[in-house]
């Protein structure tokens, strides 16, 4: 059976995604949408009145939804089959990563109303945590069409004077709330830590928090793709990850696989971004950040873009995790650095492989290892005592720390 979505880009019906009879996807822009000169959903769907149809469809669709675990226990919750992407964003379309939102051909987006919003006390806070294990995103709850990307259990959530609230219909979220991972130790403060250094390093980075349920740490991270104004009006920004600006399926978002590598998320830069040469050394400047700290796992999924006007930019920095603090997970990075996966196995002619090949870049390049690693080493430790004056406290601290610390001193060999 042939079957519809109406999708809408700022809440302005943009066009329909429909699942024909052998469950292949296709995309058409509306041709009132196209004759006003709209924005596009993605690089990888510029606008045109012909019909996309097939995997560059399937990618950017399937890339607004979970991964892996995630999305297993969500198709198994919903009944649907979790290679299914229409299926699953037909139940939780509606409020998704950047400012497009998915609805039943023929049903508008709701207007949001006030009272759309439920405030959390702790007890219900902690109940809908420990749902989340078998009812991801509490897709299928009354009302409550809610999407987030990636592989790790979150919830989006909006915070008003303080008190976190669900909300339902078309009512913006304001944050991503993440419980800890049970199978990883101190992965809130982990996160949480790596964010905060993110920031001190002068990357553009959202605000983070940690808030407890008794002895229960979780995680607070303002949405970058939201923005409220002084009367507490909440606006959504368009996104997209690199995946999908590049159609690239998200099961294959390590470089190994076939996913992006940091030639192409470069050139999508330099060719699309509102400020090229700015971005490209803000994108230069997490490659080596992420190295330093230890976080192997920047894949396709977790660069994005942001449009704040018609061309965007490099989003601020999110998701980052000090992997290499546990032994059980691989040092292989997700993205090759000259050609190198292992860490150790990077040198300085593998770092010049990532700029032109010119005394200037290379000067530069060399100049923004030896500053970040430096400044990375010291800051981590003014960071760690702040938190413990602040009462916040953790070994992986520590651990985080002697990654940084080792990684930076490889950096300092290679003159």
């Amino acid at each position: 059976m042939r079957r519809i979505l109406d999708v809408y880009l700022y809440d302005v019906y943009a066009g329909q995604l429909v699942q024909d009879d052998s469950g292949v996807l296709s995309y058409a822009y509306d041709l009132s949408y196209l004759a006003k000169s709209n924005p596009a959903i993605s690089l990888s769907l510029p606008l045109r009145s012909e019909d996309y149809e097939g995997k560059i469809v399937k990618a950017f669709f399937s890339g607004m939804l979970p991964e892996e675990l995630v999305r297993h226990r969500l198709a198994r919750y919903l009944g649907v089959s979790e290679k299914n992407p229409f299926a699953l964003l037909e139940v939780i379309g509606g409020e998704c990563a950047g400012a497009l939102s998915l609805y039943p051909e023929g049903q508008a987006p709701p207007e949001a109303k006030k009272d759309d919003v439920e405030i959390l006390d702790d007890k219900k806070l902690k109940e809908i945590l420990k749902l989340l294990k078998r009812q991801p995103l509490l897709a299928g709850d009354d009302g409550l069409r809610l999407s987030l990307a990636g592989a790790q259990d979150k919830i989006a959530v909006r915070i008003q004077s303080g008190k976190i609230s669900l909300v339902r219909g078309s009512t913006p979220t304001t944050h991503i709330l993440k419980p800890v991972i049970s199978d990883i130790k101190d992965s809130v403060h982990n996160e949480f830590f790596c964010m905060q250094l993110s920031q001190l390093m002068g990357i553009e980075t959202p605000n983070v928090n940690i808030r407890w349920l008794g002895e229960t740490p979780y995680y607070l991270v303002e949405r970058y793709d939201r923005t409220t104004d002084e009367n507490g009006h909440i606006t959504r920004l368009h996104q997209e990850d690199f995946c999908q600006a590049l159609g690239i399926m998200p099961d294959i978002k390590y470089e190994r696989e076939g996913g992006p590598n940091i030639t192409q998320c470069r050139e999508v830069l330099l060719k699309h971004s509102a400020t090229p040469a700015a971005d490209h050394m803000s994108f230069l400047k997490r490659i080596i950040f992420n190295y330093v700290i230890g976080n192997a796992d920047t894949h396709g999924k977790n660069f994005s873009l942001l449009y704040k006007d018609i061309k965007p930019n490099l989003s601020p920095n999110y998701d980052l995790l000090c992997t290499s603090a546990y032994s059980e997970l691989s040092t292989k990075m997700a993205m090759k650095i000259g050609g190198k996966y292992r860490p150790e196995d990077v040198f300085l002619r593998h770092w010049n492989q990532l700029v032109p090949d010119t005394m200037a870049s290379r000067r530069n390049l060399e100049a923004q290892l030896k500053k970040v690693s430096q400044e990375l080493v010291e800051r981590a430790y003014t960071l760690k005592e702040t938190l413990s004056s602040e009462g916040i406290k953790s070994s992986i601290f520590d651990d985080i720390g002697k990654t940084i610390t080792k990684r930076a001193k490889h950096i300092r060999q290679l003159w």
